[in-house]
């Protein structure tokens, strides 16, 4: 389940870019540029919201919400135990198949 939410959250934010990128500032027209229509108040004209505004929307409330579930999920996601976490057990098995030698007195130590 965590690996499907982390493609729809991909599949969101590649969507959620692209619809802001197509998107037309409020400021983009001509005449906003002279002063004409509704460009003399403090936010612009606050008009209904056409469908890319309303998608985009969509698209950024799913967007965070998917962030907080799988932010979620992964602060409660128990680790899989791995073979590499205990390796003490692995090199006891290994010195015991060893072949134990006697240390050299300090005598046969060449100088």
């Amino acid at each position: 389940m965590y690996e499907v939410l982390i493609v729809i959250y991909l599949l969101v934010a590649i969507g959620l870019v692209g619809l802001i990128l197509i998107q037309q500032g409020k400021g983009a027209d001509m005449g906003a540029s002279f002063g004409a229509g509704a460009s003399g108040t403090l936010f612009g004209s606050s008009g209904s919201g056409n469908f890319l505004t309303r998608s985009t929307a969509v698209l950024a409330i799913g967007f965070f919400t998917l962030s907080l579930v799988i932010g979620n999920l992964s602060a409660n996601h128990a680790k899989q135990d791995n073979q590499w976490n205990d390796l003490g057990s692995a090199a006891e098995q290994v010195v015991d198949q060893a072949p134990v030698t006697q240390p050299k007195s300090e005598s046969e130590i060449p100088d």
